[in-house]
């Protein structure tokens, strides 16, 4: 149950083939085509924006780290200016 076989298929496209006939057949296949693509070149998109999103949060995490870490040792300079 589910599952595809050959017999399912033929039935499948002499269905197409009566419903939209042989000179259609083939500009639908085409916009199937694009339409697939379309969505595909969608999809990598949205991952090329993840991934630059996911650098800017890193390096926004990584900046603020260091940022801490220099106030940390100017307070620690300010407190003790003999130790340098």
């Amino acid at each position: 149950m589910g599952e595809f076989s050959v017999t399912h298929l033929l039935l499948l496209g002499l269905i197409f083939l009566i419903f939209f006939g042989p000179s259609r057949l083939p500009q639908l296949g085409q916009s199937l085509g694009k339409a697939i693509r379309g969505f595909k070149q969608g999809l990598n998109e949205i991952d090329v924006d993840a991934k630059d999103i996911k650098d800017n949060v890193n390096n926004q995490q990584v900046s603020h780290q260091q940022q801490q870490g220099q106030q940390v040792n100017q307070t620690q300079s300010q407190k003790d200016p003999h130790n340098t």
